[in-house]
């Protein structure tokens, strides 16, 4: 509803000033055809023909060069109605006279400053989202773990002293307490990729392939061995983005096979990171908070995510980071 608005406004604004020239020439006409300075009187119908032509010719003329002269203003609607901050860099090339190329610039300018605002905004934010899930895993870890482990501990003292029948219902008891602590140490580690800390970001990948290969999903994994060293950022993003892609393949795709791919590109500057499942696809499907996500998290460290089909069938989401270009953040 918004870019027909835009159109209306703009072809308007065409026709005022089309109808505005054409009333001005159709007088200049008129005055011809009936004042004293017509070329005979009465107007003989081939002077009234050429005229006529003439007059066709004009008015064509005029909206030839109205649309051309309005056609900067045209690609700036195109742009303001599609323009992605999450995909930046696009800015309009300034081309027009005085007003036109001024504005077209100013909004060049605009995009500049939303982009580095958006940034700077998004950084913040995923910062402390990291923290919180940090705290809320310590939590879960320190408290609800030790407090769950404490039962199951109590759990086991009272099975060992209760008579049977009782001593095998404490048992199932401890059995369900047990995987309730399980859960929650999974939860805790998704929240706050421990490994990804200790062991580096190929064991982390490998770790959260084998968590996502369930008995109807098999997630397969390339990695490769001579990986340059990257910054924590860089590395939280690749982890945080094969999370998420598996995430979503898991939930939504129905697939069987996923690979998941992270490789030193030639000229060897270049990180890449691939996950290429065999589901359904997104078949144009909008995106959600967590492509999202991904989108802003790749921003920070100015790398570039494609999310479309797979060759063949199936979704593949593919996270090109440019090597040393993370961007400091405070």
């Amino acid at each position: 509803m918004g870019a027909m608005v835009d159109e209306n406004q703009r072809l308007s604004l065409f026709w005022r000033i089309f109808l505005l020239n054409a009333a001005v020439v159709t007088a200049a006409f008129g005055l011809l055809m009936v004042g004293p300075f017509t070329v005979s009187t009465p107007v003989l119908l081939t002077e009234a023909m050429i005229l006529s032509g003439v007059l066709a010719v004009m008015l064509a003329a005029n909206a030839g060069l109205l649309r051309l002269g309005l056609a900067p203003l045209d690609r700036l609607a195109h742009t303001m109605n599609t323009v992605d901050l999450l995909r930046p860099g696009h800015r309009l090339t300034v081309t027009g006279r005085n007003g036109i190329a001024d504005l077209i610039r100013s909004f060049n300018t605009m995009l500049d400053r939303l982009e580095a605002e958006r940034a700077t905004s998004a950084a913040r934010a995923l910062s402390a989202q990291e923290a919180e899930r940090q705290r809320i895993a310590q939590e879960l870890h320190d408290e609800v773990g030790q407090t769950l482990t404490a039962v199951l501990l109590e759990l086991k003292r009272v099975a060992d002293h209760a008579p049977e029948p009782v001593s095998g219902e404490v048992r199932q008891v401890q059995e369900t307490v047990r995987n309730g602590l399980d859960e929650i140490r999974r939860i805790a580690r998704r929240l706050r990729p421990g490994v990804l800390e200790e062991l580096g970001l190929a064991s982390a990948l490998k770790s959260l392939a084998g968590e996502f290969s369930t008995a109807g999903v098999t997630v397969r994994r390339t990695i490769d061995a001579d990986l340059p060293g990257l910054g924590k950022e860089t590395e939280l993003v690749l982890y945080r983005v094969a999370q998420e892609a598996l995430t979503n393949t898991a939930r939504h795709s129905g697939a069987r096979q996923v690979t998941l791919s992270l490789s030193h590109q030639s000229p060897r500057t270049l990180i890449e990171l691939r996950i290429r499942d065999d589901g359904r696809g997104i078949a144009g499907a909008p995106e959600g908070a967590g492509i999202g996500g991904m989108r802003e998290r790749a921003l920070l460290i100015g790398a570039d995510l494609t999310i479309g089909p797979a060759p063949g069938r199936g979704t593949e989401v593919l996270l090109r980071v440019p090597l040393g270009e993370e961007k400091p953040h405070d």
